[in-house]
């Protein structure tokens, strides 16, 4: 028996009313997931423990079976796993966006986020300025490191945690009242504006009609995560294939095996066939039991407030993942159960996280169950079937009564 889950990253949605009441999900075309939904079981799972805040990590951790009340760090210590930074029990992290801030001649405190991604920011342009900030913002006992597209890394040194707000929690708003009260992380944040608003990179992006990146946002701060072994824990060889640090932090910590696919950014426009081939031949070829495929695409058009692409990216996922998974597995003769749902929300209409509980789909090629004849949230709230305890949803995948 093989196991897959595909993790469509903030695809949960709400009903729209330029989609006539149907959400994103519901608007797609989705033949893949139409022909699975009938002989699947449907449910809802709360992936976010009502006491946390919603997001990717705390959600993740759920849903590939670690409780985050009891696992959780923050979100950069995981993001520092995958980049392989060897933190001490002293050390803190934060995520490092390089976000768009406004322009026009105001205080720094006055700016607004216009875009948390910079345009969803290449690697190689990050590389190019995070080496300017090295430069610019040197001080001991904090050190930056480049992550993946607008994602980084500062670790501050025997430092301490601080609460911040991630900054697509407040598009559009202004910056002032939600910049960190730590002077030293305060002044770097400015500084790097002055940095990044003139360095010629950015210069060349706005030529292009690109949003320059000219700000560091800090955020997610905590301290290096303890994971158990995955395998240990559910007796089972698991294989992670993301495109983002965050997910492949994960991996490291529970002693997962990564595989990097090339072309795959963490975008619209990744490499999702890339994605389908690496899970069938680490599966069938690799001897791994389970496959956890994420897809960050979803949850970045949510963010970006584009609804066009977020149905595209769910259009994208279903026909060149989930079909090319299941269709490979029915011709190696391959039993197979397979996992389908978001970890969170994010409406097109907030461009955020939400914590509400996610539609899922649970496909055991060897069963037939009489299941809903499409699979979105209305479908599998319909049903009655909730697990309100997220990080347990796995030990139902790995049923195979």
């Amino acid at each position: 028996m093989k196991y897959v889950i595909v993790l469509c990253d903030g695809m949960a949605d709400e009903p729209i009313e330029a989609l006539e009441g149907k959400t994103p999900l519901e608007a797609a075309y989705t033949p893949s997931l139409d022909m699975l939904a009938p002989v699947s079981e449907l449910g809802m799972v709360r992936t976010v423990p009502e006491e946390m805040s919603p997001g990717s990590d705390t959600a993740n951790l759920s849903v590939i079976g670690y409780d985050p009340r009891k696992y959780y760090t923050g979100r950069s210590p995981l993001e520092a796993l995958s980049i392989g930074v060897d933190m001490t029990p002293q050390d803190v992290s934060f995520r490092c966006n390089i976000v768009t801030l406004t322009e026009e001649e105001e205080d720094y405190e006055d700016k607004i986020i216009v875009d948390h991604s910079s345009d969803e920011i290449s690697t190689e342009d990050a590389s190019v300025l995070l080496e300017a900030l090295k430069e610019g913002l040197k001080k001991d006992g904090y050190e930056f490191y480049c992550g993946t597209s607008y994602r980084h890394l500062l670790i501050w040194k025997n430092g301490k945690t601080v609460e911040l707000t991630a900054p697509h929690d407040i598009l559009t708003k202004r910056i002032g009242e939600y910049l960190p009260q730590d002077p030293i992380l305060r002044e770097m944040m400015k500084k790097s504006y002055e940095i990044l608003s003139k360095h010629p990179l950015n210069l060349e992006r706005k030529k292009k009609g690109l949003n320059p990146a000219n700000s560091v946002w800090f955020w997610g701060a905590g301290t290096r995560p303890a994971l158990p072994s995955f395998e240990t824990k559910h007796d089972k060889k698991g294989v992670m294939i993301s495109a983002v640090d965050l997910l492949k932090g994960i991996a490291v910590g529970a002693g997962m095996h990564n595989i990097i696919v090339e072309g795959a950014n963490g975008g619209l426009c990744t490499n999702y066939a890339g994605k389908a081939k690496a899970a069938v031949h680490a599966l069938l070829r690799e001897n791994a039991d389970f496959a956890y495929v994420h897809i960050e695409a979803p949850d970045e058009m949510g963010h970006q407030g584009n609804l066009k692409n977020k149905i595209k990216s769910i259009e994208n996922i279903d026909q060149y993942i989930i079909g090319p998974i299941v269709d490979s597995m029915y011709q190696a003769g391959e039993d197979f159960r397979l996992l389908v749902l978001p970890d969170h929300p994010t409406p097109v209409r907030v461009r955020t996280h939400t914590a509400d509980p996610v539609p899922y789909l649970l496909y055991d090629s060897r069963q037939d169950v009489d299941g809903k004849k499409t699979y979105s949230e209305s479908t599998a709230y319909s049903t009655g079937n909730m697990t309100e305890e997220g990080y347990k949803l796995i030990s139902h995948l790995f049923e195979e009564e």
